[in-house]
């Protein structure tokens, strides 16, 4: 990389957002945390049909609020009521919190039964021996609500098949664990995000939680608070406010033995070994100054490949609106939207498919940009391309969808290849290549060594063109190649946050002086201990209108309908949910 590159690369700093609640005092952040430190041991100590007694209490004060959280989340975000925005809420709200808490419960009943989750379909091992985990769908209503879509784990190869077993629930099996104090600094894109993580330190890792809101979504705290009530009355769990202040306070605090962030590089950073010039020759020197362990989350410049093939009129706008769905969704801020579509220089259908997304971002309509900053960024992006299509109103207090296509992949300094924007912003390059087989290998290289981040990326390709053997097998070869914690084909990889039975996290390997998109995984409600990346397959389209796409007239009653069905999946709840998804 060069220098003008290396300048650039990461995430873009993030102003702290005003408070709409007031932030908790060092004396009530102490008051918490001794709590949690007089109730660690009892938490490791809980059995587990007292845990699941508190997920089921759980799962029904969230139920409770579902409607609250979801509200004070839409009128937080400035997003429009009874639209695709209220249906993202639902769906990435208390929806997936449910589904998570109702897959833990599960997992749990397995653990009691058997030892460790049970998996929906035998493991096996890839011809190179690299171990493989079915896991979705996880049961017969996955299978009805995600036909045509598979999930697996794939685990670090120096996982054995027939020890798998062995590398599962390793929290569950030790004999007197030592219980933690873990800080949960949450997010403030998606409400479920702090809520999840936490789930995972309790219920996956053995630790007892406190969590800190991000000023951006705080006002959804009251309603995380009284959902997770059952925990919080016992000492398990605790929730504090404020910004930069009372998160520097709390990663200090003796009391805190671990903390899980999702958030920024430069987040991490200022956490590990602080901020100026001391934190700049720590970070030289790998001097850090929080030695505690840290797990994260961070952010991701996100691919899509583009294979192409005999792509009909149809095909070109579903996947049009499909990566322009991926970059509007919650408005831009995503550490898993697209930002960089790679294309095959050759391919006669390249300019079409810019028009397709072209097309989608005109349809998409407004969004408020709610995250502090974003005027900033967006126009940053706009310096270094002065020409790029923007769609939507423009000037103060607005941020268009904004698209800067045929990109030099050479430019080793291209803004859109080194950093993530944080708001409504994708591009597009393509690359020469003397047939499909060798683009699909030079887009893996490109998005491995060019692009930063290893958070997330998707390829897409028409089942025709999986008929050739030789694109099959670069396609697969992709897939294996690909050093991203998801990869998804035919959809955008943000999908797998909400499964939950998958993992959620960067590709194992980064160091704290080069963190990139992070360390560790969540979600994972089977409980891995090694997991190396998580692949999604879907259907090449999709029918009806997938509830996550932007053009999806329905989304605000499939998300509310989803989320109920979440909490409690019978064949009551099935019809009304098929019926609101056929109407989309």
């Amino acid at each position: 990389m060069t220098q003008v590159a290396a300048e650039v690369h990461g995430s873009v700093a993030i102003p702290e957002a005003e408070h709409r609640i007031e932030p908790t005092s060092k004396s009530r952040i102490d008051e918490a945390l001794a709590i949690l430190e007089d109730h660690k041991q009892d938490w490791v100590a809980l059995d587990i049909e007292e845990r699941i007694d508190l997920l089921d209490k759980l799962r029904n004060s969230m139920v409770e609020v579902a409607e609250s959280w979801v509200a004070a989340s839409v009128q937080g975000k400035r997003m429009a009521a009874g639209t695709a925005e209220e249906g993202e809420e639902w769906m990435t709200g208390p929806g997936a919190v449910l589904r998570n808490v109702t897959l833990l419960i599960s997992s749990l009943e397995d653990i009691r039964e058997y030892g460790v989750p049970q998996l929906p379909k035998p493991a096996y091992a890839r011809p190179d021996g690299q171990v493989v985990a079915p896991v979705l769908p996880a049961n017969g209503w996955d299978g009805l609500l995600f036909q045509g879509f598979t999930g697996e784990v794939w685990m670090d190869p120096e996982v054995k098949l027939d020890e798998l077993g062995d590398q599962q629930a390793s929290f569950y099996k030790r004999k007197s664990p030592k219980g933690k104090v873990a800080l949960v600094l949450g997010a403030g894109n998606h409400s479920s995000i702090g809520p999840m993580d936490a789930l995972y330190k309790l219920f996956v890792e053995g630790q007892v939680v406190v969590m800190k809101m991000n000023p951006v979504n705080e006002n959804v705290g009251p309603f995380v608070d009284q959902a997770f009530a059952p925990l919080s009355e016992r000492g398990f769990f605790k929730i504090v406010y404020g910004g930069v202040t009372e998160g520097d306070y709390l990663c200090k605090h003796s009391l805190v033995d671990e903390i899980h962030i999702t958030g920024s590089d430069k987040t991490h950073d200022a956490i590990v070994y602080g901020v100026g010039e001391e934190g700049a020759r720590r970070k030289a020197t790998s001097d850090p100054l929080n030695d505690k362990r840290l797990t994260c989350e961070l952010g991701n410049v996100s691919p899509v490949i583009v294979v192409p093939g005999p792509w009909s009129q149809k095909d070109l706008d579903f996947h049009g609106v499909n990566v322009a769905s991926s970059v509007c969704n919650n408005s831009g801020y995503n550490c898993s939207a697209t930002r960089v579509v790679v294309q095959h220089e050759q391919w006669d259908k390249r300019d079409a498919f810019v028009a397709s997304m072209q097309k989608a971002f005109k349809n998409a309509g407004d969004r408020a940009p709610y995250y502090p900053g974003s005027e900033a960024r967006h126009q940053t992006f706009l310096e270094h391309h002065p020409d790029a299509d923007q769609f939507g109103t423009q000037g103060e207090g607005y941020v268009p969808w904004t698209l800067m296509h045929h990109l030099d992949p050479n430019d080793a300094s291209e803004i859109c290849f080194n950093m993530e924007s944080w708001c409504g912003q994708t591009s597009e390059v393509a690359l020469p290549a003397g047939s499909v087989a060798e683009y699909i290998d030079q887009a893996v290289a490109f998005c491995n060594e060019r692009i930063w981040g290893t958070l997330n990326a998707s390829i897409i390709v028409h089942p025709k063109s999986l008929k050739d053997p030789a694109i099959a097998e670069a396609v697969e070869r992709a897939i294996a190649n690909l050093r991203y914690g998801t990869v998804a084909v035919n959809h955008w990889a943000g999908l797998n946050f909400a499964l939950v039975t998958t993992t959620w996290g960067a590709f194992p390997g980064h160091t704290i002086d080069d963190i990139r998109s992070g360390q560790g995984v969540v979600h994972n409600t089977y409980m891995f201990d090694r997991p190396q990346k998580t692949v999604l397959r879907g259907p090449f389209r999709v029918f009806p209108t997938p509830a996550w796409f932007v053009n999806n007239k329905n989304a605000a009653e499939i998300g509310r309908k989803m989320t109920y069905f979440n909490a409690d999946p019978s064949l009551v709840r099935l019809p009304g949910l098929l019926w609101a998804g056929l109407r989309g």
